[in-house]
C-alpha cells in the first residue's frame, strides 16, 4: 500500500507541472507515505496481495482520507507562511502553487487559511479562479464517486 500511495503521489509531480517545485506539496507527500506506512504496519500487517485486492475499497477510502488531512494542513500552513511572507517583504509562494494545492484536495485548508490569516480574500481574480476551481473538483470528486460505485 506504501508503494501504491507513495507512486501515485510522485506520479502527480509529473501530471501537475506547479507540483514539482512546491515544496510544500513534498511535506505533502512525507506525511501522507510515513502515515500509509504506519497504518499498513498496525493495520493491514502481512495481508497477502489477493486479500488486499478484496480490500481495495477501504484501502482506497484510507488514502483519501490520509491525503486530505495531509494536503488540507499543508495549504493552511502554506497560506500562513505566504501572508508572513508578504508582510516581510520576502520570497512570496507564487499563486499557481496554492492554486495546485487547493485543486489536490487542500480547499478547506485554503477557505480556512484565507480566513484565519486574512490573506488573498481581497483579491478578485484569485478568488475567482479559487471558486471555479473548486467547482470543477467537486465535479470530478462527484464524477470518480459515481464511477467506483459508492455513491
Amino acid at each position: 500500500m506504501v508503494l501504491i500511495i507513495t507512486a501515485t503521489l510522485l506520479g502527480m509531480l509529473f501530471l501537475i507541472p506547479p507540483l514539482r517545485r512546491n515544496n510544500f506539496y513534498m511535506l505533502h507527500l512525507l506525511l501522507v507515505t510515513a502515515a500509509a506506512w504506519y497504518i499498513e504496519n498496525t493495520y493491514f500487517p502481512k495481508v497477502g496481495i489477493a486479500e488486499f485486492i478484496i480490500k481495495w475499497r477501504s484501502v482506497v477510502l484510507i488514502f483519501l482520507v490520509l491525503h486530505l488531512i495531509s494536503i488540507n494542513f499543508v495549504t493552511f500552513v502554506a497560506y500562513g507562511v505566504d501572508k508572513r511572507a508578504a508582510r516581510s517583504g520576502l520570497w512570496r509562494i507564487p499563486e499557481n502553487q496554492l492554486h495546485s494545492l487547493e485543486f489536490m484536495g487542500g480547499w478547506c485548508g485554503a477557505i480556512i487559511g484565507q480566513k484565519f490569516f486574512r490573506h488573498k480574500n481581497k483579491k478578485r481574480s484569485y478568488q475567482s479562479f479559487f471558486w471555479a476551481l473548486l467547482a470543477l473538483e467537486i465535479f470530478i470528486i462527484y464524477a470518480i464517486l459515481k464511477y467506483m460505485h459508492f455513491i
